[in-house]
């Protein structure tokens, strides 16, 4: 093994942003994490995300991804807000997106770092870099590298950076020296289980995604469940909760790489500016932003319920424009919204004009819930 490979190799990391790296191996995973997805994917706990299954023999052990790895950086850079996340959502009339989805989209930020970092490798060895986008188990490597443990909420915790790192890992054929692995220190707090508005979690550290807003609100393609609608609240994407209350965040300094500055117009946007975006407009607003990948239907399907619960009636204009919306997805949440927000004789003559010829199913049965 390379000492002096490894010291180069964070000494760039170091360089290159990030604000943690550490060294596994492929025997630092333990057998216990591959069953713990497989009874994650048994309990239909993934939702649709269907990719987590079809992908899940490889997911099980980096080694099934790429047999000849030999050592694992994982490596870490913090997003720390400089502000109280939960903030926001004591203002009804707009929407919070989490604090990652705020700057521009990290997968590009932190994949050029881990470039420049593989680059100190490439000359002796083989790598690979991911940043979410293979089936790789990134928190449990975190884990076993030492850079923190997985909390209670499932994310990975750190003594110095709290809840707020993202993450990237390179592989590589390269033989470097292990460090070791981080212990839990949760003890027996259980803030992120209690402040969670919809019950996701079903035990400490086990996470159910279909309930969980974050799923909700990002990776579902569908209606989101009337049970669930209320607890949203005003978050249109995404969700901190869990992450904002962990109190090893007292120790994390806000975010200092440039790059992961917000972006105009993503921190907390106005209901009323999202109800009233177009395909072309989203697209505008949220370019180079993780929000352009859900989708304009999506995020503005998200929109109607924060405006449901906003109490603010001056919505009702752009709600009844949305009736007409081609999406489905949006028609539904209009009704439902506006369900909430308008006087009942309004609500009856809408309903009276409108359900009968609403070709949607699912949005026909909006019109006959008195939920």
């Amino acid at each position: 093994m390379s000492d002096g490979l490894k010291q180069r190799v964070l000494a760039e990391a170091r360089a290159a942003g990030f604000n943690a790296a550490r060294v596994t191996t492929p025997a630092g995973i333990d057998a216990a994490v591959g069953e713990r997805l497989a009874d994650f994917l048994r309990q239909g706990r993934h939702g649709d995300m269907q990719w987590m299954a079809s992908t899940a023999q490889r997911r099980r052990h980096p080694a099934n991804l790429w047999p000849s790895v030999r050592s694992i950086v994982v490596l870490g850079m913090s997003y720390a807000p400089a502000h109280d996340p939960l903030a926001i959502l004591a203002e009804k009339n707009r929407g919070a997106i989490s604090c990652y989805a705020q700057c521009a989209d990290y997968h590009k930020i932190v994949r050029s770092a881990l470039k420049r970092v593989a680059a100190s490798l490439a000359a002796t060895a083989d790598v690979k870099i991911f940043v979410d986008t293979a089936p790789l188990m990134e928190k449990p490597l975190g884990q076993a590298a030492g850079l923190g443990w997985q909390g209670k909420h499932t994310n990975l915790v750190s003594r110095q950076f709290g809840s707020w790192l993202f993450l990237g890992v390179i592989l590589t054929t390269a033989e470097l020296e292990p460090d070791p692995a981080e212990c839990d220190h949760c003890g027996s707090c259980r803030r992120c289980l209690e402040v969670c508005p919809t019950r996701a979690f079903p035990a400490p550290y086990q996470l159910d995604a279909r309930r969980c807003i974050a799923y909700l609100t990002i990776e579902h393609r569908g209606h989101i469940p009337d049970e669930f609608r209320r607890a949203i609240g005003n978050r249109v994407f995404g969700c901190d909760d869990c992450l904002a209350v962990c109190p090893w965040n007292k120790f994390a300094l806000a975010a200092r790489h440039t790059k992961l500055a917000a972006l105009a117009g993503a921190a907390s946007p106005p209901l009323g500016e999202l109800l009233a975006l177009d395909d072309r407009q989203f697209r505008s607003r949220f370019a180079g932003s993780p929000v352009k990948r859900t989708g304009r239907d999506r995020v503005v399907r998200n929109a109607l319920i924060a405006a449901g619960n906003s109490g603010d009636v001056t919505l009702i204009p752009a709600l009844q424009r949305l009736l007409d919306d081609a999406s489905p997805l949006v028609r539904a949440m209009a009704v439902w919204a506006l369900r909430r927000l308008a006087p009942p004789e309004a609500w009856r003559l809408l309903r009276e004009e409108r359900a009968a010829r609403e070709p949607d199913g699912d949005v026909r049965r909006e019109w006959g819930s008195l939920a």
